[in-house]
């Protein structure tokens, strides 16, 4: 890529690119954006463009592709989603007026988590781009997290333990992550596909004094202490300016709209780790690629964007301050109860545009005519939602609603200026509204005033010349003219002016023509130079605003969920739970919120649960298909919707608040990391018993599957008695080992519950329906029949089951009734009668006549009998 022999455009272009090595640098030439050399070939590959070459002087011929410049979001969106860096290269000044190549700058570098083009993000999630920093060294026992949405401006920093940091990234769901080199080959790191792209800069970017003047130079401030920052908190500096500091260089142009970094302290929100979020299905479903399923699809009425986004990150952080709860619960519950209240707000909710990307659009000088005219109309809907809220008398909706900001000056300043109906793009003209400048006024008429006396001219000249099929023409590039044909070109006069011969005629014009034309001409350009300078203004003063802007987002947004609460309660059938601060739990006719939905309401079968001091761990057997999973997840569910704030499925809940939520659901491997399906399953167990307390609601579906009947059984065993007494969380343990049921005896914590089936001659019927007790037995051999196993298959199953619980059931002390021993004592016989149907030494006992033997023969026949058995 030498550029000794560059043409002046390559040179342009080597330049900008020396600076954007790790960027694909889209080069913008007329209407086209064009990619050279490895970018070409690497973008014609990724995008499917046509790889050609051009002429680079006297240097050999350089690869190239390109798009056109109208389709730039659309190439954009899919290097995105493929986590690659494009930086853009515009024209930075009028061809028209350039001396010499035009200049050309890059303005902007697109990465996965600095996405600004609508067309690029998710209007109902947020777009998180990371910034991760170890407390001191790699190996450090905390990280500092920033976590930026470049679209709204929302900034905060927390720090986290580093047992957590996989969840915590997981629950951001970041795009991006914003790292320092010595992370690179950090083990809690793991890139995956479909993972946020991972950004590795140099570590003194990271240093805590470059950082510290970063964040004082970007907020023009002389102290961070203002934003919260408290003596212990280098690492949030840290991963704060870091971050402020590379949206810096990736938006020279700055962004205005960047609030202020709010600092999140521990003990506030729930921290939801993978499993739980993967097993309850709360914004993804299990199968990617599924729509619906999940916790997200059932609650999401809400009406705005915003409010949307705000929805889905209060699903994944449940309160854990019980006042905080009690708060939003209140205000829902005078939503729901005033059907008339929540109507009226919902239906101002209806016309608001999403305020918080509208100022992030305003912040960076993005705006468009029609996004003014959206945030206008927004504007005029937020008096409805005040006065509203003039009546509530919860205090969350009062202090929401009551003393909102409505922007009255703003939404006059836009009524004033901007046109009802202007177009998309500013140099379409005819964006600022007749009224609002006087020299835009008499600019406007002088142009229109020509046009008209243009169009009349082709009336005038056919008089005058007789050439009745004379016509007044325009186009770009001749601009007005005078067409006349070739039959009628003796009738020119003379002071017409030969302009362009057609094949069919030719086109003129005359000296009056020419003048009238530079009067449109001129005034179209001023008239183009005014306008975006009063545009210009106009989106200087809303920009001016923009805190207020956000501000009023963040109150919609939090309206839209409570009244959406309301809503979905109602339509439901929800009750509000009581939250409280004990370890009490009790359901009545609780429901799966997603489950109920997928099946007729009276299919669905309601159950009631209490975990109390009388049993906090519940052991609950059933077959498969009877709906243990169900009522696992459905139990989880109702904890985390009463600590979000919302009503919940059932008739009557009373709920502790609870520390955490851990589930352990279903089997799967994870080949990538090199864990089998049991492996996954004990390192999922394993961090359940590590992370929770007394506060904790433990999920747990099955442990020891993935090995034999005793490891499994023995693991479950020790589990459960672990949590017992050490841990004293609430529990509820679906399983099909019945040796646990025994627990129920032993330990003064533990009940049984069944899962209740009826069976039906060869059939079983599921009921659905829990029941105290525990299942004696597992149905596996109807569940498989029901699969559709072959005839032959269940009728040679049903055969050695009944032989091995024929074998193996013995009068010796056990934990089950089919054998399986307490653990640690000793092991059964071998289970030799699968595959021999009698034992050679059995057969020979069979066929021995007691009564005819000396007892010489009969010690003898025993040694015989004891050494053949040891073969």
């Amino acid at each position: 890529m030498s550029g000794s022999d560059d043409t002046p455009l390559m040179q342009q272009w080597r330049e900008a690119k020396s600076r954007h090595r790790d960027a694909l640098l889209f080069f913008r030439v007329g209407d086209f954006y064009e990619l050279f050399h490895s970018d070409a070939e690497e973008g014609a590959r990724l995008l499917g463009l046509t790889l050609t070459s051009r002429n680079n002087g006297a240097a050999a011929r350089v690869p190239l592709a390109g798009i056109p410049a109208k389709a730039l979001d659309d190439y954009l969106a899919r290097l995105v989603r493929l986590g690659r860096r494009v930086a853009i290269c515009d024209q930075v000044e009028d061809p028209a007026l350039a001396k010499g190549i035009v200049k050309r700058e890059v303005t902007e570098v697109i990465t996965p988590g600095t996405v600004l083009a609508e067309g690029l993000l998710s209007e109902r999630r947020n777009n998180f781009l990371v910034a991760v920093v170890p407390e001191g060294r790699e190996g450090a026992d905390a990280f500092g997290l920033a976590v930026l949405d470049v679209s709204t401006g929302d900034l905060t920093a927390r720090k986290v333990p580093a047992a957590e940091l996989t969840a915590e990234l997981g629950r951001l769901e970041a795009s991006e992550l914003l790292l320092p080199r010595a992370l690179e080959t950090s083990r809690l790191l793991v890139r995956e596909a479909g993972g946020p792209a991972f950004t590795f800069r140099d570590d003194w970017m990271f240093e805590g004094d470059v950082c510290s003047d970063e964040l004082l130079r970007a907020y023009a401030v002389q102290s961070l202490e203002g934003f919260g920052f408290q003596s212990g908190d280098v690492s949030l500096v840290r991963a704060a300016g870091a971050l402020v500091q590379y949206l810096g260089e990736i938006r020279p142009a700055g962004v205005g709209h960047l609030k202020p970094v709010k600092i999140l302290r521990p003990g506030h929100v729930m921290l939801l780790d993978e499993m739980t979020r993967r097993n309850l299905e709360l914004v993804e479903p299990l199968r990617a690629g599924e729509e619906g399923g999940t916790l997200l699809a059932v609650m999401d009425e809400t009406v705005t964007a915003m409010g949307a986004r705000l929805l889905r990150r209060w699903i994944l952080e449940p309160l854990v301050i019980p006042e905080d709860i009690w708060i939003r619960l209140d205000a829902v519950t005078e939503l729901h109860g005033s059907p008339k209240l929540r109507a009226g707000v919902r239906d101002a909710l209806g016309g608001i545009s999403d305020l918080e990307r509208l100022a992030g659009k305003v912040g960076t000088g993005r705006v468009a005519p029609r996004d003014l005219l959206g945030l206008r109309r927004s504007l005029e809907r937020l008096p409805a939602i005040r006065d509203a809220g003039g009546e509530a008398s919860s205090a969350l909706l009062r202090s929401l609603t009551s003393d909102m900001d409505c922007l009255e000056d703003l939404r006059d300043l836009l009524g004033r200026a901007i046109a009802d109906d202007p177009p998309a793009t500013l140099q379409e003209g005819g964006v600022i509204r007749t009224g609002w400048s006087t020299e835009l006024d008499d600019l406007r008429e002088v142009r229109d005033g020509a046009v008209d006396f243009i169009a009349g001219l082709q009336t005038r000249e056919r008089e005058r010349t007789g050439i009745s099929s004379l016509k007044v023409g325009f186009n770009k590039v001749f601009g007005y003219y005078l067409e006349v044909t070739k039959s009628n070109l003796d009738k020119v006069p003379d002071d017409f002016i030969r302009k362009q011969t057609l094949a069919n005629g030719e086109r003129y014009f005359t000296p009056e023509l020419k003048a009238w034309e530079e009067k449109v001409f001129g005034a179209e350009d001023r008239i183009g130079q005014l306008e975006g300078e009063l545009f210009g203004r106009i989106r200087a003063q809303v920009a001016s605003e923009v805190t207020r802007l956000q501000d009023a987002g963040s109150r919609v947004a939090a309206v839209d969920v409570l009244t959406t609460f309301a809503q979905v309660a109602e339509r439901l059938g929800y009750v509000r739970p009581e939250v409280h601060t004990g370890f009490d739990l009790e359901v009545r006719a609780g429901r799966h919120p997603v489950v109920e939905t997928m099946m007729p309401r009276e299919e669905f079968i309601p159950n009631d649960l209490v975990l109390d001091e009388n049993g906090w761990i519940v052991v609950l057997t059933g077959p498969n298909m009877a709906g243990k999973s169900t009522v696992l997840r459905q139990v989880g569910l109702i904890q985390l919707l009463a600590q979000v704030g919302s009503f919940v499925p059932a008739d009557a809940a009373r709920l502790p608040v609870t520390d955490r939520i851990f589930t352990r659901v279903g089997a799967s491997d994870n080949l990538a990391r090199g864990q089998s399906t049991f492996m996954v399953e004990m390192s999922e167990t394993a961090a359940i018993v590590h992370g929770a307390t007394e506060r904790s609601l433990v999920l747990l579906d099955e442990i020891g599957r993935g090995t034999s009947t005793y490891d499994g059984v023995s693991i479950a065993w020790a589990v459960t008695e672990y949590i017992h007494e050490r841990l004293g969380a609430r529990t509820i343990f679906a399983t099909h080992y019945h040796e646990l049921t025994q627990l129920g005896d032993l330990l003064a914590g533990v009940k049984n519950m069944n899962v209740v089936v009826r069976e039906v001659g060869d059939d079983v019927v599921f009921l659905r329906r829990l029941a105290d007790g525990g299942a004696d037995r597992s149905y596996g051999i109807q569940v498989a029949r029901l699969a559709g196993l072959p005839s032959g298959v269940i009728a040679r199953a049903r055969e050695l089951l009944s032989e091995l619980e024929g074998t193996h059931t013995h009068g010796g002390e056990g934990l089950g009734r089919r054998g399986a021993h307490r653990p640690g004592s000793e092991a059964p016989p071998d289970q030799l009668s699968m595959f021999q149907v009698e034992h050679p030494v059995v057969r020979r006992l069979r066929d021995i006549e007691p009564d005819g033997l000396s007892p010489k023969e009969a010690l003898d026949l025993l040694y015989a009998l004891r050494r053949e058995a040891k073969d």
